[in-house]
């Protein structure tokens, strides 16, 4: 519950806030390298020709500006130990707070030309600090870092796993595709960039809040430094002395000059009864040559205040030869009149917390921790749009989701029903929803001819429901080796096992089987036929079975209806219409694994199509080409021959019938064809949901004594070219769709199985349920681990509560699903106190068998039934 609520509040306030900090990371990436950025764009401001002379010194070029313009106010000058860099001078002027900076040639004392771009990179600084908007903006920047700051922590919390690797945490996997590659991109980039973010949001709220500053003082134990001549700071925490704070700092940083650092603001210009000016240049001349002499260390650059107060000091500061950063400047001052060095304070003697603390822009600009950070600094804050444009996609995604899982069953609508007849009640027992389909079909049938009727599931079949009817009809699966589907438990132990007296009742059973087992045909069907006559039930006609959902057989059921009620009923249009789908990649999953080979297929549609989790694609399989080209051989056809009623080439033609029947000898094309029936088709679990845009499937080759591919597999794994079409219906497979809440799911498979939990991990994934346990199996992990990135970004993410892996061959003692299931019988017992869900998908004869033994030995004969009967233990198996 606690991280359902960090995550909604997450992506909240990433919705909401995440454009104004995308805009504060670009803003803030371009302003931290406003430095280097002007002096590439401004070469003729901050370079000159070197000349065989010494540079001005300060109180030179002090004089020759007097000369050349008097009216000029200087509030300090900088000059640079490097020849060919320019040196400058800070002059007072109107309408600017922290003065005017003008780039003076050094041999000559030329003005250089005006620096380009401090315009630019000032609405940088006033978008990235507050929008433009003044105080307003301000307010908004600063909520906006306080939010950066929770969402740096939640995304921290959200994403811890419960087994960490290096891996898991900062390698991106491109291989994962739609949600599941934006889920990591922003997951795994978020990590990378947790220290910059932290760094950055930690310090720029020192500009937006006094409380934050102040405590960001006391937490680092550094004195906080007030204005001079003020015993405080004023409203707002912004101070104006000449001490460097964090305003100060982000001040200087505007006209990208760290020759600035000694500057005095506009109010501390000298007075107009300072100074005169033989004594500014006795103090600028007497303060140059005595600190060169004294300072007895290299420096890059020397800034030189004018003084505004006859006592004999004037204020220095200058920066190493080598600065830890941009602004690691040192500060002393001169006494002129004594010739000596009265106060110096080296940046390098300061404690670490001094020089956070008076370094504040450095930090949050990256420079304080040397040139490599602060590049990286600059991709995290570039980064900053990755997240907001990847939340709203996921947000997106996730609602788009929501909207295609609202499917609403279709109820029948009475058309003119015959009040004097009798009631019929089709009851259905159903596994993947055929036997379901037919019942409703059949309800449809008799209500268009005039007569009430109802359908319900045989879960919700009582002994008082056949006694107070007159008339049923069962449509009734067989599932797996024989068995009554899963839904179907409770009523072969609560009804099918007693005796009641049912000579009042008329009933007729479609029993749906699959010929393939030959033993268990209809064998649930057949049951509940016996169940009836030994009741006293009287048949209105014989069981009629049905093989695969053939269709002749299906209206045998609705002419044997027809003929016994004397009604007119329309035939039961069930024919089974394909799709076209495009096959547009296969890709071995298992390469070198002891076991067939094991394919991941992906088809496109050519049209809109949705589908839920869990339910099943049903393939048209067809012939390979040379099979083909053997039969027309065998038969003598010669290739490309027409048939002239279908209008299309034989091969065309023969492409998906059977082969392999005896053929008559026959007069024409059409003859031939007519002996030929279509090839059954194959069902396959969907992997993937709709909003992956791609319908995936796990399809393991299959082969007969011969060594022939299956139909089904050997179509799709081989035979079908990729990107040929293929005819594929989605079926609603509905005893396996997902639950629509927030409750726990157990998802237990191998093998292939494992396609059809993917679908429901997939759904849940979108919708942000993580009470997610997967316990899957195969041989071994090397080389049948399906999906394994997949599955690996889940349980990294969160996403994924529980992972078990039974790798049948990775020991000497072979291990499976249901070991596992049975080592952790007791954390299996308290989600499902917590109200979890089971769902099985995989092979029926071991695994599922062996999960079910294993569950039952666990919770008890009648815990599992009552779970079927909830619809909290859900199968597809086969």
């Amino acid at each position: 519950m606690l991280k359902k609520i960090f995550f909604q509040i997450h992506w909240f306030l990433g919705i909401t806030a995440g454009l104004i900090l995308s805009l504060m990371g670009v803003t803030g990436a371009i302003y931290s390298y406003e430095q280097p950025i002007q002096k590439w764009l401004n070469p003729a401001s901050y370079s000159v020709q070197v000349e065989k002379q010494d540079k001005l010194t300060p109180a030179e070029l002090y004089q020759h500006f007097q000369k050349t313009d008097p009216e000029m106010k200087i509030n300090s000058i900088t000059v640079a130990k490097d020849p060919t860099a320019s040196s400058s001078i800070n002059i007072v002027k109107e309408g600017a707070r922290k003065g005017y900076t003008m780039m003076i040639n050094p041999y000559t004392a030329e003005v250089l030309p005006e620096i380009k771009g401090r315009e630019f990179f000032k609405f940088i600084e006033q978008l990235h600090r507050n929008l433009t908007i003044g105080p307003v903006g301000k307010q908004i920047t600063g909520a906006c870092t306080l939010m950066l700051i929770f969402f740096v922590l939640s995304g921290l919390y959200l994403r811890w796993p419960k087994k960490h690797s290096f891996k898991q945490w900062f390698m991106l996997k491109p291989q994962l595709k739609g949600r599941n590659f934006l889920w990591d991109l922003h997951a795994v980039v978020g990590t990378w960039v947790v220290i910059f973010f932290l760094i950055i949001a930690c310090t720029g709220l020192t500009w937006s809040y006094g409380w934050w500053r102040s405590g960001l003082y006391t937490v680092m134990g550094v004195e906080q430094p007030q204005a001079k001549g003020e015993a405080e700071a004023p409203k707002g925490g912004e101070a104006r002395g000449n001490r460097e704070g964090p305003n100060e700092a982000m001040r200087n940083a505007a006209t990208g000059n760290p020759e600035k650092a000694g500057e005095p603001q506009r109010g501390e210009n000298r007075e107009k009864k300072g100074l005169s000016l033989e004594q500014i240049n006795l103090a600028l001349s007497q303060s140059w040559n005595g600190f060169n002499a004294q300072v007895g260390r290299e420096y890059s650059s020397i800034t030189l205040n004018i003084p505004k107060k006859a006592n004999g000091e004037l204020e220095i500061s200058f920066v190493d030869a080598i600065p830890q950063h941009e602004r690691a400047r040192n500060k002393a001052t001169f006494d002129y009149q004594a010739s000596t060095i009265k106060e110096m304070e080296l940046y390098e003697d300061k404690k670490l917390n001094e020089k956070i603390m008076s370094s504040m822009l450095p930090v949050h600009r990256g420079s304080f921790f040397g040139p490599v950070y602060q590049f990286l600094a600059m991709l995290a804050a570039l980064s900053m749009p990755l997240f907001f444009v990847t939340g709203w996609m996921l947000y997106l995604k996730r609602r788009k989701q929501k909207k295609q899982t609202q499917a609403a069953r279709q109820g029948l609508t009475a058309v003119n029903i015959d009040a004097n007849a009798k009631p019929w009640l089709i009851v259905y027992a159903s596994q993947t929803g055929m036997a379901e389909q037919l019942a409703w079909r059949t309800a449809t049938s008799l209500q268009q001819a005039h007569q009430p009727a109802s359908v319900k599931s045989v879960q919700h079949l009582s002994l008082d429901d056949l006694k107070n009817t007159a008339q049923v009809l069962f449509v009734a699966s067989t599932y797996g080796t024989g068995e009554a589907p899963d839904l179907a438990s409770g009523f072969v132990k609560k009804i099918l096992s007693k005796q009641t007296d049912l000579s009042h009742l008329h009933y007729a059973v479609l029993a749906l089987g699959s010929r393939e087992y030959a033993d268990t045909f209809c064998h649930f069907g057949h049951a509940i036929d016996d169940w009836l006559k030994q009741n006293g039930a009287q048949q209105l006609f014989n069981i009629i079975e049905v093989d695969n959902a053939n269709q002749e057989q299906i209206q045998a059921w609705n002419s044997a209806l027809a003929n016994v009620t004397q009604l007119e009923l329309q035939a039961m249009n069930i024919e089974k219409t394909f799709d076209r789908w495009t096959l547009t990649q296969r890709d071995l999953l298992n390469p070198n694994s002891l076991g067939a080979p094991a394919f991941n297929i992906e088809l496109k549609p050519d049209h809109e199509v949705s589908w839920q989790a869990g339910d099943i694609a049903e393939i048209q399989p067809g012939n390979s080409a040379e099979r083909i080209a053997l039969f027309m051989q065998q038969h003598q056809i010669q290739p490309n021959t027409r048939v002239d009623s279908l209008k299309i080439n034989i091969e065309q033609a023969l492409w998906n019938k059977d082969l392999s029947v005896e053929v008559e000898p026959f007069a024409n094309l059409d003859h031939l064809l007519q002996q030929l029936p279509t090839l059954p088709s194959r069902e396959y679990s969907i992997a993937s949901i709709p909003s992956q845009q791609v319908l995936r499937l796990v399809v393991r080759q299959q082969s007969n004594a011969q060594g022939q591919l299956g139909l089904g597999s050997g179509w799709l794994t081989l035979h079908a070219p990729l990107n040929s079409e293929i005819a594929l219906r989605i079926r609603n497979n509905e005893a396996f769709h997902l639950i629509d809440d927030n409750r726990p799911i157990i998802c237990i498979g191998n093998g292939t199985g494992l396609a059809g939990l993917m679908s429901l991990l997939h759904a849940r994934t979108r919708q942000d349920y993580t009470q997610n346990w997967l316990i899957f199996g195969e041989r071994q992990r090397e080389h049948d681990f399906f999906y394994q990135s997949t599955i690996e970004a889940w349980q990294t993410t969160g996403m994924l509560q529980r992972l078990d892996l039974a790798f049948s061959r990775d020991q000497a003692e072979k291990v499976y699903v249901h070991h596992k299931l049975r080592e952790q019988a007791q954390e299996l017992k308290a989600w499902l106190d917590k109200g979890a869900v089971i769902y099985v998908c995989g092979s029926i004869n071991g695994m599922a068998s062996d999960v079910d033994q294993a569950l039952t030995d666990i919770l008890g004969e009648a815990v599992i039934d009552q779970l079927r009967q909830d619809g909290r233990y859900r199968r597809d198996v086969y």
